[in-house]
């Protein structure tokens, strides 16, 4: 996977000794400052948008439904000049095959490498090998109130361009497939840069041109959702395009945080753990004897909190092996051997 060749757009900020005092030294008012700091924002926006502009695709594809075939549209971010692009799992869904068009005019036939509902995140393979692919960056490094840039393709108007600032940051959002497993992607990226549908599988970049989110979701008027470009994706990403899926390991169980008794904490030098709500028959945790209303409170070593806690856990590595679960049924601990297997 890429990172991509272009050229980092300048930031285009003005420093505030410049924005007090003007380019001659002359004192500004009030309406001056305000002008060449609405400029700087703007030159920021522009540059962004020029950068980009050719590495969003509008994405044209033909879905299957209970009502036969109907078109779908959305956006996706070229990653490679060899032809990988990225974009929502949800824009995918029901389709094998679609077109991208990109600002320039250039449009190519796609089809699907892979898809991950529990991420929403799939990855697509152009026809040709001539794609200007965006630079991805890292969410990691996002603060609340940052200019991001949102482009993508709402209600079919190809390239738009949106700005806002990051108005949020470690968002949980429910995902997966219609009828099948859910997941909660955590960190995600909340934004007041306007989205619409069409934008979803586009990309958020931030003021350095560096993609750091897909545009996956608008959850109300000035709330739009992004899947963060981080380490987790990368690895999700990675194995899309080397296998064309992503495998994850299974428990078997439902879960729900509770606090830990006194007595109990104090032993095992922790608050709380996640009660057993639900035991899947037949599942690993079933056929190691893991029973409704154990606390579990560490699994292969790392501690159990909450269901996002025992969901980063579930990683490919864990499938297959045994590994000890720290319980504890009526006040007393126990260490149970399970063997998980992959999720289907």
């Amino acid at each position: 996977m890429s990172s991509g060749n272009g050229t980092t757009p300048e930031p285009g900020a003005v420093g505030a000794d410049r924005v007090a005092s003007g380019a001659g030294g002359v004192a500004l008012d009030a309406a001056e400052q305000s002008a060449l700091a609405l400029d700087a924002y703007s030159r920021t926006v522009i540059a962004v948008a020029d950068a980009l502009s050719g590495s969003v695709a509008n994405l044209q594809v033909r879905r299957r439904t209970r009502r036969g075939e109907a078109m779908g549209a959305g956006s996706g971010v070229a990653i490679s000049t060899d032809g990988f692009l990225i974009t929502s799992a949800h824009v995918i869904e029901g389709s094998r095959h679609g077109v991208a068009s990109f600002s320039d005019g250039h449009e190519t036939s796609v089809s699907l490498v892979g898809a991950d509902p529990l991420s929403d995140l799939a990855v697509l393979r152009a026809d040709g090998d001539d794609l200007n692919p965006a630079t991805l960056g890292d969410a990691t490094h996002l603060r609340v109130g940052q200019l991001v840039v949102a482009i993508g393709n709402p209600n079919g108007f190809a390239s738009s361009v949106t700005a806002g600032v990051v108005s949020g940051l470690g968002r949980s959002l429910p995902v997966g497939a219609r009828g099948g497993p859910r997941r909660v992607v955590e960190n995600i990226i909340q934004t007041d840069a306007a989205l619409n549908p069409g934008n979803s599988g586009g990309a958020l970049v931030d003021g350095a041109g560096h993609v750091v989110g897909i545009n996956t979701a608008l959850a109300g008027i000035g709330l739009g959702l992004a899947v963060p470009i981080n380490d987790a994706t990368r690895v999700i990403i990675s194995s899309l395009i080397r296998d064309g899926r992503v495998r994850r390991a299974h428990l078997g169980v439902a879960v729900a945080p509770r606090p830990l008794p006194p007595r109990a904490a104090e032993r095992v030098g922790r608050r709380a753990a996640v009660q057993i709500m639900q035991v899947v028959e037949g599942g690993p945790a079933d056929a190691a004897g893991l029973v409704r209303g154990d606390l579990l409170v560490e699994l292969d070593g790392e501690q159990v909190t909450d269901a996002s806690d025992l969901q980063r856990l579930m990683v490919h590595e864990r499938i297959g092996r045994a590994v000890p679960a720290v319980v504890l049924r009526n006040g007393k601990q126990r260490t149970i051997k399970l063997v998980l297997d992959e999720l289907s």
